[in-house]
């Protein structure tokens, strides 16, 4: 009962303040989404240090990036997009579309990227007229919360309620249940233990499924040019990106030219079975669970709990294997500068080794192709059940949204009901938003015959 008042204390704030936001206009709401975007620009350096400090996962540097990058990319999005009143009148159909808001977003985020989570769900529920309340990951809720009160105080500079924006200072699986039966609607970013738990609560939910990128290289391409595109989003943040690509997979003729490349780029080749077999005991232990002691974690490290030693350069971590699916546990997602590398002959037999290891874990996120065959990324994607297909691109950055591509720039992917997830694409403030439709009467549409229905 007490962790219950305590939430409600949080929802009466939340809907006093919605109640005054939801009647600002267009251009007021956007500045509200501008103004929390740009305090986290501005604190891109003290946030990527207290991230790194109290998670243990990732690089300061990366997470510099990120926190600069992300709100840039995420607002230049969401600039022009109405989100208020009326979105569209179409004439011919009859039908006008009204947006509304939905209320009270209650949303958990996770401890791998705890600051632009907690920053791209406060602005998709702000354009939409929406308050918000954060229940981060007990390992990220320092980082979170100076993220959520920078924000409060842009909010409370411009005019609007700070209360639009809150977060859970203690969470516990207790209050964040109880939080998640109290809101409107909710977002869960993180392992698929709280996703489930989220879809359970009752409320609408949006959550993501569990990633494990598949690469495939297809015959033709720049190898030179490709592989640095691979090796790039392998090791952002130290890996622990849910785009990242997990296993590569490369025409049998060629592979040994792929992995001088990948070498010559400061890849660490790991091709005799003993020295794989003290990477898969270290990074996986018998029940198939990832070691959390490597997650986010650089190369040195993970060679050093595996006790190999590595020049100190390296940057990734490149394991050969020939088993794949339910055979292999390094077909699984290693959230850590590790890739498992694959021969194909075949194009088809690359298809059929990602679908394995996607039937094993991460079906319905992401695939990676590399290729300048339109017809063999179409078969990819026609093949292969899975969210995102990112062409020619790397994965981790463009996965998520990018300047270069379509995708809704976001740090919440959904993956379709095959992952369990409500939507099949990547989370976008149009999904926290009502739509209310007005259907005009058409005084001369057309009444079709029997003959026509029938044919």
């Amino acid at each position: 009962m007490e962790v219950q008042n305590l939430i409600n204390e949080y929802i009466q704030r939340a809907r006093a303040a919605q109640a005054i936001f939801e009647k600002k206009s267009q251009e007021e709401v956007d500045e509200a989404v501008k103004v929390i975007a740009r305090v986290i620009v501005d604190n891109a350096v003290p946030l990527a240090e207290f991230a790194v400090n109290e998670t243990g996962m990732g690089n300061v540097p990366d997470k510099i990036s990120k926190h600069t990058n992300k709100p840039k990319l995420i607002l230049n999005h969401l600039i022009g997009k109405k989100s208020r009143g009326i979105l569209e009148r179409n004439e011919d159909t009859g039908i006008t579309l009204v947006a509304k808001p939905m209320g009270v977003v209650g949303a958990i985020t996770p401890t791998t990227n705890p600051v632009v989570t907690t920053m791209s769900n406060s602005m998709f529920s702000l354009k939409c007229g929406n308050a918000i309340i954060l229940a981060p990951h007990p390992r990220a809720k320092g980082c979170s919360s100076m993220a959520a009160e920078l924000m409060r105080a842009e909010l409370k500079k411009i005019g609007c309620p700070e209360d639009l924006i809150q977060v859970i200072p203690k969470p516990s699986l207790e209050v964040t249940t109880a939080l998640m039966k109290s809101v409107d609607v909710v977002i869960a970013t993180g392992g698929m233990g709280m996703v489930k738990a989220v879809y359970s609560s009752g409320k609408p939910a949006l959550g993501v499924g569990t990633g494990n990128v598949q690469t495939i290289l297809d015959r033709g391409i720049d190898y030179a040019e490709t592989i640095p595109k691979i090796i790039a989003g392998r090791v952002f943040d130290n890996g622990i990106l849910c785009t990242a690509d997990q296993s590569v997979i490369c025409p049998e003729e060629d592979y040994d030219e792929i992995m001088d490349i990948f070498s010559a780029n400061k890849a660490f080749i790991v091709r005799d079975a003993d020295l794989v077999d003290k990477f898969r005991k270290t990074l996986f232990d018998e029940n198939a669970i990832i070691n959390k002691h490597v997650i986010g974690q650089s190369a040195q490290k993970i060679a050093g709990l595996a006790g190999v030693d590595i020049p100190d350069d390296t940057k990734i971590i490149v394991l050969e294997v020939t088993d794949f699916g339910m055979k292999e546990v390094l077909a699984k997602e290693k959230m850590c500068p590790c890739l498992s590398a694959y021969k194909y002959d075949k194009f088809e037999n690359a298809v059929e080794i990602a679908r394995a290891n996607l039937e094993r874990e991460g079906k319905g996120h992401t695939v990676s192709v590399h290729s300048n065959d339109k017809q063999h990324i179409e078969y990819v994607a026609e093949e292969l059940c899975v969210s995102r297909f990112v062409v020619n691109q790397v994965c981790a950055i463009a996965g998520a949204g990018s300047y270069n591509n379509n995708l809704a720039p976001t740090n919440t992917l959904g993956c379709g009901s095959w992952g369990n997830n409500s939507i099949s694409e990547n989370l976008d403030y149009k999904h926290l938003m009502n739509v209310s439709r007005i259907a005009y009467f058409i005084k001369d549409a057309h009444i079709p015959s029997d003959e026509e229905v029938w044919g």
